[in-house]
């Protein structure tokens, strides 16, 4: 076999490879878990770029044609929808995982447990002293995530009843500002996706019928008590409905489903 030819099938090889590698992008909140996908899919042959930035980054990426597939941590706007058909865009939906949101607070905070109207009071600046749900005498002080974030629709959709988050509250860029951020203030409040949690914040108790109060647990989600739960969803055009399939089969089978377990996230089957 000569030289020419076997750099014609390896240069071959290579243009297919990238022909079938699978760009995502969006929700920061399903980052962690598509990484951890793309890496299996890597391993069975298969190529998958992933990054971050947000839903609506995400799902503007999709309108442009820069990604493949939109992560996303909440369901697509009208607005949205409305703009992909105007581009002639017929976008398909695909749950991946669930996910709870966690309220969580620093360790040294004594309030353990809220109902789900204290919260919508706290995040819309009609509480604003831990005192005034039982704690120390202390400012309350929000982190929420940016307007382009899923997670902090659906926060504001769910918790809030549609109320606008306080006009004070601390936007961060991503959940992991959130954690060093509440991490570091000891009167901060915040919310993040269960794959973030750790021991440097303290997690609350949530009740929405003001008598049963349950923890952002995955079992406790899974089982239904734990009221904050979403769907996690990759979007993208039927029209690459051949290079997405491959990475999207991956994520539904039994392998990928057990990653989502691996992650703290729940399985859709």
């Amino acid at each position: 076999m000569n030289r020419r030819f076997i750099t014609l099938t390896l240069a071959l090889m290579l243009l297919v490879v990238g022909v079938n590698a699978q760009k995502i992008k969006g929700s920061d909140s399903v980052l962690p878990l598509s990484q951890k996908l793309a890496e299996a899919y890597a391993k069975s042959g298969g190529r998958a770029s992933v990054t971050g930035g947000g839903s609506g980054v995400g799902i503007a990426a999709l309108m442009d044609g820069s990604t493949d597939i939109a992560q996303s941590s909440r369901k697509m706007k009208f607005g949205e929808r409305a703009k992909l058909i105007a581009k002639k865009k017929k976008i398909e939906e695909v749950v991946v995982a669930y996910d709870a949101l966690a309220v969580v607070v620093n360790p040294n905070n004594k309030v353990s447990k809220l109902t789900r109207q204290q919260l919508e009071d706290i995040f819309t600046g009609k509480i604003t002293n831990w005192k005034q749900v039982g704690g120390d005498d202390m400012r309350i002080i929000v982190y929420s995530r940016e307007t382009s974030s899923g997670t902090y629709e659906f926060f504001k959709e769910l918790v809030l009843k549609n109320k606008n988050y306080k006009a004070s509250v601390l936007s961060m860029p991503a959940t992991g500002a959130i954690i060093q951020s509440i991490k570091q203030t000891k009167g901060a409040i915040g919310y993040v996706g269960l794959a973030y949690l750790n021991s440097e914040v303290k997690t609350i108790n949530v009740s929405f019928d003001e008598k049963n109060f349950y923890a952002p647990t995955l079992e406790n989600s899974k089982n239904g008590t734990y009221p904050i739960v979403r769907p996690l969803l990759y979007y993208y055009d039927i029209n690459k409905t051949k290079v997405v399939n491959p990475f999207k089969n991956f994520v539904l089978s039994a392998k990928g489903q057990s990653i989502v377990s691996q992650v703290g996230y729940i399985p859709v089957k």
